[in-house]
C-alpha cells in the first residue's frame, strides 16, 4: 500500500555554455542540487491491516536531496538521499492494544502506541557515462532503504543509444532488488498473547503459522523507444517485465473467514489468519507517451499504460498534462489521470474467504476499482540563476498539488515542492 501511497519528483536539466570548438562540451557544466519535499494525506474505510474494514487515515512527510556532480567532461555522479516519516491509523492497529489503557479498541480508532509511526530512509547513488559524440550513454546505480520491518538492497544499469541526429532513441535497463521482512504479525497471533477481554463463542485458537521465508527478490527488464516524429510531435513506447519471488504477502494484514467464529476485544475483531499470497508474481506493463507542441504557449503531454499480471489483475492508465507558458519564467500545468483495474484472483472482502483456500487477501489495493486524479502545478525557471543561496543559484522552483479519489472510498492528496540549484 505504502508503495502506492508514496509520490516523488526529480528535475533533470542540463545547462551548457558555448565553448571554444577546440574543447569538448561537458555533459553537465556544474554541480546541481535538487531539494524535494512532499506532504501526503489519505483517508478511507477499507484498511488491509484490519481485514478490509477500518480507518485508512495516513499522513506522510518526505524530503530528499539529489546532488549531481560532473566528474569530467563525460561522467556524472548522482547521489540521492531521503527520509520519509509517516503516521498511520491503519498500521497502528497492528497492535491496537499498545496505546493508552483507557483508549477504546476499534479498527476505526488509531492506537496511540509506538506502532502508529515509522520512518523510511533511502540512499540511491548512480553513475552515468556519455560517449564523445554523446550518442551512447551508460549508467549504473545502487539502492539501499530501511524501515522498521523492511529492508531493501538493489542495483542495476542501463544503456541508451541515439540515432538519426538524436531524433531516435533506444534504451534498455535491468534492475535487481533483494529485500527482507522483519515480520510484525498482528498482536493476537504472536506467541504468548493473552487478554481477558476476549469475547466470542468458545476459545480463540486461530489456525496461524509464521512464514518460513522472509525474503523477497525482484528482477526487472525495461525497453524503451523514443522518436521525434515532426517539429511538433514526439512519441515514445516502453515495455517492462518484472518477476518477483519470495514473501509477497504482507505479514501484518489480517484476514477474516466466513466459516469460522468471530472473536473480539471490545470493538476490535481478532484475526482468523493473515494475508496469504503466492510466492511468485510476473508483471507486464506496456505503454507510451505522445507530446504535441501546439504553439509557444501550449503543449499537450499524453500517456497510456496497459498492465497485466499472473495474479489476475489487468489495468489501464491514461493521463494528460497541459503545460501553459505564462512567461519566460512561469508555466502552469493542469493534469488529469484515470485508472481502472480488475480484482486479483485472491481478493476477498471481509468474511468472504474460506479457511480451506490456499490464498486470500482483503487488501483493497488488489480489488477492482476506478480512480481519478486531478492536479495543478506551477513552475518557475531562471536559466540565469539570478537568485542566490550561498554560492548556488536558483534555477527552478516547482509546486504541485494533486487530489486522488478511488471508487472504494479512498481519498488522498499530495503537495510537492521541488527546487533546483546550480553552482
Amino acid at each position: 500500500m505504502r508503495a502506492l501511497l508514496f509520490f516523488s519528483l526529480i528535475f533533470m536539466g542540463f545547462y551548457t555554455h558555448g565553448q571554444d570548438t577546440s574543447y569538448k562540451k561537458r555533459v553537465l557544466e556544474t554541480t546541481e542540487i535538487d531539494a524535494l519535499f512532499s506532504y501526503y494525506g489519505q483517508d478511507g474505510n477499507n484498511a488491509a491491516v484490519t481485514g478490509g474494514d477500518g480507518s485508512e487515515e495516513l499522513t506522510d512527510v518526505t524530503s530528499s536531496l539529489i546532488v549531481r556532480l560532473p566528474m569530467n567532461e563525460d561522467d556524472i555522479l548522482t547521489l540521492d538521499i531521503g527520509i520519509s516519516a509517516y503516521s498511520s491509523a491503519s498500521s497502528s492497529n497492528v497492535n491496537p492494544l499498545d496505546g493508552n489503557p483507557r483508549d477504546r479498541v476499534s479498527p476505526y480508532i488509531a492506537s496511540s502506541g509506538a506502532s502508529q509511526a515509522d520512518q523510511l530512509v533511502h540512499l540511491n547513488p548512480s553513475y552515468q557515462h556519455s560517449s564523445d559524440d554523446r550518442n551512447s550513454i551508460w549508467n549504473a546505480k545502487a539502492y539501499v532503504s530501511s524501515e522498521y520491518d523492511y529492508t531493501s538492497v538493489g542495483f542495476g544499469g542501463g544503456y541508451t543509444q541515439l540515432f538519426n541526429e538524436k531524433n531516435t532513441e533506444v534504451s534498455a535497463s535491468a534492475n535487481v532488488y533483494f529485500d527482507a521482512w522483519n515480520p510484525q504479525y498482528p498482536i493476537e497471533l504472536r506467541g504468548g498473547f493473552f487478554d481477558d477481554r476476549i469475547s466470542g463463542p468458545g476459545v480463540y485458537t486461530p489456525n496461524f503459522t509464521e512464514f518460513d521465508n522472509v525474503n523477497r527478490n525482484s528482477y526487472s527488464v525495461s525497453l524503451g523507444f523514443s522518436q521525434i516524429l515532426s517539429k511538433r510531435l514526439q512519441g515514445s513506447i516502453f515495455l517492462d517485465a518484472v518477476f518477483q519471488n519470495g514473501l509477497l504477502s504482507t505479514p501484518f494484514q489480517r484476514v477474516y473467514f466466513a466459516d469460522t467464529n468471530d472473536f473480539f476485544i471490545e470493538d476490535f475483531q481478532l484475526a482468523d489468519d493473515i494475508e496469504r499470497l503466492p510466492d511468485t508474481r510476473f508483471k507486464l506493463p506496456i505503454g507510451g507517451r505522445l507530446n504535441y507542441f501546439l504553439n509557444d504557449t501550449f503543449i499537450i503531454r499524453s500517456y497510456y499504460r496497459f498492465y497485466t499480471d499472473d495474479w489476475g489483475i489487468q489495468s489501464h492508465t491514461a493521463s494528460v498534462e497541459l503545460p501553459i507558458k505564462l512567461s519566460n519564467s512561469f508555466t502552469i500545468y493542469p493534469t488529469y489521470r484515470y485508472y481502472t483495474q480488475t480484482a486479483a484472483d485472491y481478493f476477498n472482502e471481509k468474511e468472504t474467504a474460506l479457511s480451506i483456500q490456499n490464498f486470500y487477501t482483503s487488501d483493497y489495493d488488489l480489488s477492482a476499482f476506478k480512480a481519478h486524479q486531478y492536479g495543478l502545478g506551477l513552475r518557475y525557471k531562471d536559466i540565469f540563476t539570478n537568485a542566490k543561496l550561498l554560492t548556488f543559484g536558483l534555477k527552478t522552483v516547482d509546486l504541485r498539488f494533486s487530489n486522488y479519489n478511488r471508487s472504494d472510498g479512498l481519498d488522498s492528496f499530495i503537495f510537492t515542492l521541488g527546487t533546483t540549484f546550480v553552482r
